[in-house]
């Protein structure tokens, strides 16, 4: 079964959950500092797995996808808050990327 989802998708799933499940969302800033939070979880993930720091007992069996996930999920909070559509967000950025960056790696010396 093909459980792939589109990023409008995700968002209505995450207000679906937000709304039957979850009472209501936190506020903006609150879930502000959980995607800080979160982004931490990932980042101590990252430095034990591919930097030099060492595992510490409470740092074992974390799944660097489900810490990836949890980032995904609290910032589909706060564009569903914001009012941001996520796709649209998406299409932007890209482009802008094509755009801004077209020739900026291909000529940094720094990644040959």
């Amino acid at each position: 079964m093909n459980q792939d989802i589109t990023l409008s998708e995700a968002q209505t799933k995450v207000d679906e959950w937000i709304k039957t499940v979850g009472v209501r969302y936190f506020n903006e800033l609150t879930n502000t500092a959980i995607l800080m939070e979160e982004v931490g979880e990932l980042a101590r993930i990252m430095s034990r797995t591919y930097g030099e720091q060492s595992f510490k007992d409470s740092d074992k069996g974390k799944d660097l996808g489900d810490e990836m996930a949890d980032i995904l999920w609290v910032l589909i909070c706060l564009a569903n808050q914001t009012g941001v559509d996520l796709t649209e967000a998406w299409k932007k950025n890209l482009e802008k990327k094509n755009i801004r960056d077209q020739d900026r790696h291909r000529n940094n010396e720094k990644l040959k």
